[in-house]
């Protein structure tokens, strides 16, 4: 009983191949033009991925194309990258198994500001 708490208790760490992944997000989305891009690191308050990458582009084409091609990186390297909301281009999810990431036009994410609900003031990064 005392090995189970301790394993609830002790801090879970991103693995390896989650960084790697973040890291090719990071770089895709900085490559994109993206604005104001923030990772969150979930993996003590959530078990549906390690990260979450939150990024902003000036329009919705902008948005939009931003996502497309983040689809293309990971599926060159092997990943399905499913994105969902491509058609309005106001918000777009782009799901990476282990690193989730939100396209948003600014006034989007100023509404939904999931930095705020996801960070709890602590592992938040600014890519830069």
């Amino acid at each position: 009983m005392k090995k189970a708490a301790a394993a609830k208790s002790a801090k879970q760490l991103p693995s390896e191949p989650s960084k790697k992944l973040l890291d090719l997000v990071l770089k895709t989305l900085d490559a994109d033009k993206a604005e104001d891009i923030v990772s969150i690191e979930l993996a003590n308050k959530t078990p549906m991925a390690d990260y979450m990458v939150i990024a902003s582009g000036r329009s919705n084409r902008h948005v939009a194309a931003i996502a497309e091609h983040l689809s293309e990186e990971l599926k060159k390297q092997g990943i399905r990258g499913r994105a969902e909301g491509l058609p309005a281009g106001d918000w777009v999810l782009v799901d990476a198994m282990d690193v989730i990431v939100h396209v948003f036009r600014p006034e989007v994410r100023a509404f939904y500001n999931l930095e705020k609900m996801w960070s709890d003031g602590a592992s938040v990064a600014e890519a830069v």
